[in-house]
């Protein structure tokens, strides 16, 4: 997301919490998390009214943009010169998604934002009218669930709402989506659940005739075992001062933690997925540097680059989590940061 959109994205938060009752607005927050870290579906929209949806934008919504953002920047990676002149937000609620494509692909385009909490639909237009944000976008009222049946759009983004509904519902999700004729775009919260859930859309989408595009370098099964690793990445956003009040935090920023799927129809004409990503976080060592990495054959490689290869072992020491590997122009080529993504703990990514 570029430095200007963020800007107005946080102008219109802080415009919409002025004069509000912070511990109102924090009571509401953490009642809100309890209920997004929970592991049963609601089968019912979270945000049930206009303080609900305040209080999630306020405290989420930059976070779910910044998330939204790096995966986008993946897919706009692996297609260059491409814009979709379309986009359609399905469950995207205040439409943080709505914000993230923006920032990724400025300029304007027809939007269409589906999601069945009508105070976060009305809220995320208020938003959008307040921070100068993206215009003539339609915010409509939609069950998500079975029996969805989408219109056509250049891109459909997903993005934090799997967690809220069945099983039935996120199948019919991802099958919807990938009958569009469109881009999909997936994002979760980077847990073990959360990749679990994008794991089977994205088995979804491919069995439809997609083709992933990121995070993954092919669209074979995913080599890592459940219950034992889990695929996701991060990206680093600035914390609000509600943000550092509920959570009693000191940082002016969090690493938020995503897993994601990007997928295009297997029609399109494209340069095609990386040739492999950096899945977990780089080890330095003396004289080498040992990258796991996710390859096109399908398969995790621990990649050990020492000083014998300089460039290459440049380039492996200014590597970052969720990178592609070997960097664009080759092996012996240094790399750059892949948009959004920052260096991660010990934790598998």
């Amino acid at each position: 997301m570029t430095t200007t959109t963020d800007d107005r994205l946080r102008s219109a938060l802080d415009s919409l919490l002025d004069g509000l009752p912070p511990r109102r607005v924090s009571g509401a927050v953490e009642r809100l998390m309890m209920h997004y870290r929970g592991r049963t579906p609601t089968g019912a929209p979270i945000l049930r009214d206009r303080a609900d949806a305040v209080a999630y934008a306020a405290y989420r919504m930059p976070a779910t943009t910044g998330a939204v953002s790096a995966a986008l920047g993946e897919l706009a990676a692996r297609l260059p010169g491409w814009s979709p002149a379309s986009q359609l937000d399905v469950g995207g609620g205040t439409g943080a998604a709505v914000w993230a494509v923006a920032g990724v692909w400025p300029g304007e385009r027809r939007v269409t934002v589906l999601d069945w909490a009508g105070p976060a639909l009305e809220l995320g237009r208020e938003l959008a009218d307040a921070g100068a944000g993206p215009r003539g976008t339609s915010w409509e009222k939609e069950r998500i669930g079975p029996g969805l049946e989408l219109p056509g759009a250049e891109l459909v983004t997903v993005s934090y709402v799997l967690n809220e509904l069945t099983e039935d519902a996120r199948d019919a999700v991802a099958d919807a989506a990938a009958a569009t004729g469109g881009a999909v775009v997936l994002v979760e919260p980077g847990t073990p659940d959360g990749y679990l859930r994008v794991r089977r859309a994205r088995d979804r989408l491919i069995a439809e005739g997609m083709r992933v595009l990121a995070p993954c370098p092919h669209s074979g099964t995913c080599p890592l075992e459940p219950g034992t690793d889990w695929c996701h990445f991060a990206a680093r956003v600035s914390r609000s001062s509600l943000h550092r009040r509920v959570k009693g935090g000191e940082l002016p920023y969090e690493d938020e933690k995503f897993s994601y799927v990007a997928a295009v129809p297997a029609t399109w004409d494209t340069p095609g997925a990386a040739p492999g990503r950096i899945v977990r976080r780089p080890q330095q060592r003396k004289g080498q540097v040992l990258l796991d990495v996710c390859e096109s054959v399908g398969q995790v490689r621990r990649a050990t680059v020492t000083k014998r290869s300089k460039d290459a072992y440049r380039a492996a020491r200014d590597a970052e989590w969720g990178e592609t590997w070997p960097p664009a122009a080759g092996p012996d080529a240094p790399g750059g940061p892949a948009a959004g993504a920052v260096g991660g703990g010990d934790a598998p990514g």
